[in-house]
Parts: C-alpha cells; structure tokens; sequence
C-alpha cells in the first residue's frame, strides 16, 4: 500500500511497488547494548492467480505476468484457457543493524526461485552505510519509486523508472543528489557482451509541497569482443518520475523513460524483463533505442484504496530490420494494465484483489494479449 512516511533507509530494503511494505514501525527491535540495535522485520505472503486466457505466470514464482508467453499470431487459436496457481514465495525476511558509530547494515533476501517444498533464500540486499557512503548490493541507483502505483504483480507495470533490481555497487549520497558506480548489465543480439567498464549513474530525487519527483542518468560501455571481432558503443539511459498528492485522498503518478544503448534499464521491455542494448553487423556494435512510461492514479475507498495503471514499452528495431537481420520474432512493444483494490483489514495485514491486461507486439507485426485475475494476503512484520 502507499506509504510516503516510510524513512529513506526502510524504502531502500522493501519492494515499495508490491502490495504493503515490511516497514521497521512493525519490526522485532533488539538492543544489544553498548549502543548496538537490531530489527528484524519482513512479511509471510501468499499470490494467488487465475489466467484466463492462457497460462503467463513467470516460472520463478510469485505468480507475477510474463509478456513471453503471451501467445501472438496463429498460436492465439490454440490456446488451452484457464489455469489456476498460487505460492508463497515472495515471503522476505531481514535485518537491519545500527552500530553507535552511525553504521547501519542491512541484509535480506526472499524465496522467489525456490518451491515451496524446498525453497532457497535469494540475496536481496547486502549492504553496509555509514556518512552518506553506501557499499554492497541494493536497489540501484538508476531507480525511483517514486511514480510507481501500487499494484499486486511482483514485476509490476510496463515502464517502471529505471533498473527494478538490485546491484553490487558504491553510492555517495548528499542531500537529494546520489552517485555511483555499479556493476554493469547488458546483451547485445546475436554477440557477446564484454563487461569492461562499470555503470556510471547519478539521480536526484526531491519533494516540493504535494509533488515528490526524481530523475537520474546512466552511462555505460557496450563492448564485443569475440577474439575475431572486438568493438565497442556508449551506451546511455534517463529518467523521469513523478507523484502528485491532488487531496488527501487521491493521486496520480507516473513516468518517462529513453535509453540508446542501454534496454536492460527499460523495465519489461525484450521478450519480457529487459531487451538488448545493441546488434552486431559486420563485427560492429550497433546500438538499440528505446523508450517507455507508464501512467496511474490512486484512489482511498473505504477500508482501502483503488489503483489503476497502465504502462507501455517499445524498441526500435528498424536498423536492424535493415541491416538484414532476422529479428520478426522480437518484441516491439509490451503493454500491460492493472486494476486493483488493496484494503487492511487490521494493523499489519494487506489484502488485494487485482484485473491485469498483458499485450504483446512483435517485429513482424503479430500481436496478442492475456487477461488474469489476481488475489494477494500478505503479513507483515
């Protein structure tokens, strides 16, 4: 659920685009004396879906929507129509630790990619933070949440501002302005990418009255390098976003993004989480452009709140078309949009009902969409 009180430090170690957050104001504190204190704090949660036109959940769990297998073309009339799936594998534990030297640490992780039989911990976040200098594994600093709207699906709306996971890195932060340099991702179509250089990433995030925005910029370098052929391209990404509190009860968010050269920080977009940044012709790197954004408003009703969105991705595979290569089958564009209603019931409990809408376009002109129905409970602590 929305929460705009939560400190900076909690918002750092919690999905705030997920249904609630695991906030330290429900935490287990512990004061281990000489200055040293501890909380504990995470959520039990259960994601339950109905597909009903065809079975999109991600393989990894939490039941969240995959655009890749959103049948297109001719596969749409084969469609075998509604499935059923439910785990609990988005459930997250853990701990925050401030030292009296002003040290905070923070260590957490979830059981997304496990089963519920026998599930494994996947690191979250891993980092210590002390006089505004972060180091070790977090959201990344090309990231916002702030024009997120709240929604059930784990991954979200189309076109999210920036890298929606988190990375190894170093963050010097003063004030709303925040650096770093991180650890770099990419793909290059039908090459190998060589990581030669980190990502370099700068944001600044601010409130004025009922308005809060953020906007950040990368660069990186887009390197193949096969022993044959050996070429490189800059590569580069910006971002808009921004929440206006209308009344006390209703807001809208939303978000801008364009990258040239770097698509794996354009949420949703490729076959389904991030598209490649570049192609190779001719042993030369050729970069990829893209944008995306997304739109939504929030609504308190009653017990809870309303939530809409709609988000929309596109690349640009023209010169690559025209380069020659045989790229129909990738996806031009995603578009998904989701209705919910989130209530709580009492302190500590989240409940959510959600409609989404997942549409697909490729190259060659096929396109498709799925349509599922969405319920979530999550308890936290």
């Amino acid at each position: 659920m929305p929460n705009n009180k939560l400190p900076r430090a909690v918002k750092m170690t919690t999905a705030a685009l997920a249904l609630g957050v695991a906030s330290q104001a429900s935490a287990f504190e512990i004061n281990a004396g000489n200055g040293i204190t501890a909380s504990i704090y995470g959520y039990a949660r259960l994601n339950a879906v109905y597909d009903i036109d065809e079975d999109i959940g991600v393989a990894s769990g939490t039941q969240g929507g995959d655009f890749s297998k959103v049948n297109t073309g001719a596969d749409e009339d084969n469609e075998v129509t509604g499935h059923f799936d439910a785990d609990a594998v988005q459930s997250r534990i853990g701990v925050k630790t401030t030292l009296p030297q002003g040290v905070n640490i923070v260590v957490e992780g979830d059981f997304r990619g496990g089963t519920e039989s026998g599930g494994i911990v996947r690191l979250r976040h891993a980092y210590g933070e002390y006089n505004g200098v972060l180091m070790g594994r977090t959201w990344s600093n090309y990231n916002s949440f702030v024009g997120n709207t709240s929604v059930l699906e784990f991954d979200g709306i189309a076109g999210n501002a920036g890298y929606q996971n988190r990375k190894a890195q170093v963050r010097y932060t003063t004030g709303p302005l925040s650096f770093s340099v991180e650890d770099s991702v990419g793909a290059i179509a039908e090459g190998t990418r060589k990581s030669g250089l980190p990502t370099f990433t700068a944001r600044y995030e601010s409130k004025i009255d009922s308005t809060r925005f953020s906007t950040a910029a990368l660069v990186h370098q887009v390197t193949h390098d096969d022993g044959v052929d050996d070429d490189s391209a800059l590569g580069f990404a910006v971002f808009g976003a921004t929440k206006i509190a209308l009344t006390d009860t209703l807001s809208i968010q939303g978000v801008l993004n364009y990258t040239d050269g770097a698509n794996r920080y354009l949420w949703r977009s490729g076959s389904n989480y991030y598209g490649e940044d570049a192609y190779l012709v001719n042993g030369d790197v050729e970069t990829i452009t893209g944008y995306g954004g997304n739109i939504g408003a929030s609504l308190k009703v009653g017990p809870g709140s309303v939530n809409v969105a709609i988000g929309m991705v596109e690349m640009d595979w023209d010169d690559a078309v025209d380069d020659g290569l045989a790229v129909g089958d990738k996806h031009e564009r995603n578009t998904n949009a989701m209705l919910n209603y989130q209530w709580k019931p009492v302190q500590s409990v989240n409940l959510g009902v959600q409609y989404g809408h997942f549409r697909v376009k490729k190259v060659n002109g096929d396109d498709g969409d799925a349509n599922r129905v969405m319920f979530a409970a999550q308890y936290n602590f």
